[in-house]
């Protein structure tokens, strides 16, 4: 195969069939955590690549073979929506699948009526926010000139407008770049107006191009939970569970994590049902003797219930 690889184990999409639609490396943006390098220069304008009823053959021919397929998701070595016909490919996919059709892309080139019109049927796209101000746009996603943060914040909520389909903004979260308490909050603020149906919180696991890109430590990736999902739900497919099973005292652990960051209410839930092997009851009466103890609050961040430890 060419242009289609998989199915692949996501964490988001399960079996995900992905369709490269570009030659590497084709991107608008050069951005410091890409896995896939550098740009070395850049595209921007929009043409068919390779013959679309090549890149149609390939994927007919891998949902045909019977192989369990959760998501067809259209992606490319750089920037997807630099694929000129993309809506065609899309058309064609749901004449002869039921299979849901995904578009992972930066976003870039959603100010362009014609790339937001190519995307309308799409069940879901995964457009990117890494940043809500230009300093931490242009120090992060470093795009081609032209390519400004005001340009590329318009596009999203002009095509949250046209869409009726999912729209998941993928935020990737750096140590020490947009990590902070004022990033979080600027990026908060963007995604709110932007409306996205949730927010996906990603990591860069994979090779940067940039030395000094990492993940944040975890009490800053429950913070950025915390302050992202006033604007929306937030997935962060990398969190671990929280686990009680092995504690001392029950009241001074929850309060030892809750003090350094927000714990959800369903997480704290889950974590009691491990420890008392699901019995609903005695869940109940553990969160009401936690809650009576004086040294909690719950607060509300979109539709998350959210512990914290009350000021003194």
């Amino acid at each position: 195969m060419t242009y289609v690889f998989g199915p692949v184990s996501s964490k988001r999409l399960g079996q995900s069939l992905g369709v490269d639609l570009l030659p590497s490396k084709s991107c608008t943006w050069n951005c410091i955590y890409c896995q896939l390098g550098r740009t070395t220069a850049f595209v921007t304008e929009r043409r068919e690549f390779f013959p679309k009823e090549e890149i149609l053959s390939e994927i007919l021919e891998t949902v045909a073979s019977g192989k369990p397929i959760d998501w067809i998701t259209f992606v490319g070595s750089g920037e997807t929506t630099l694929y000129k016909g993309l809506d065609w490919l899309i058309a064609e996919v749901k004449k002869i699948s039921k299979i849901p059709v995904a578009v992972i892309t930066n976003g870039s080139l959603l100010s362009d009526p014609e790339v937001r019109r190519e995307l309308l049927e799409a069940d879901a796209v995964l457009p990117s926010l890494n940043a809500g101000s230009p300093e931490l746009f242009e120090r992060i996603d470093r795009p081609a000139p032209g390519f400004t943060f005001e340009k590329h914040v318009e596009g999203l909520r002009l095509f949250r407008q046209e869409y009726r389909g999912k729209l998941w903004v993928e935020v990737m979260l750096i140590r020490g770049v947009n990590d902070s308490e004022e990033a979080l909050k600027e990026m908060a603020a963007v995604l709110a107006e932007i409306r996205p149906d949730m927010i996906h919180l990603v990591m860069p696991t994979r090779p940067a191009p940039e030395s000094f890109v990492g993940i944040p430590d975890e009490e800053l990736i429950q913070r950025a939970v915390f302050v992202l999902s006033s604007s929306a739900p937030v997935l962060h497919p990398a969190k671990g569970e929280m686990n009680l099973g092995s504690v001392g005292n029950l009241l001074d652990t929850v309060a030892g994590i809750a003090s350094r960051h927000p714990v959800q209410e369903r997480e704290l839930e889950a974590a009691l049902g491990k420890l008392f092997d699901g019995d609903a009851a005695k869940i109940r009466e553990t969160m009401g003797e936690l809650l009576a103890s004086g040294r909690f609050e719950k607060v509300r961040q979109g539709s998350e219930l959210y512990w914290i430890v009350k000021s003194a």
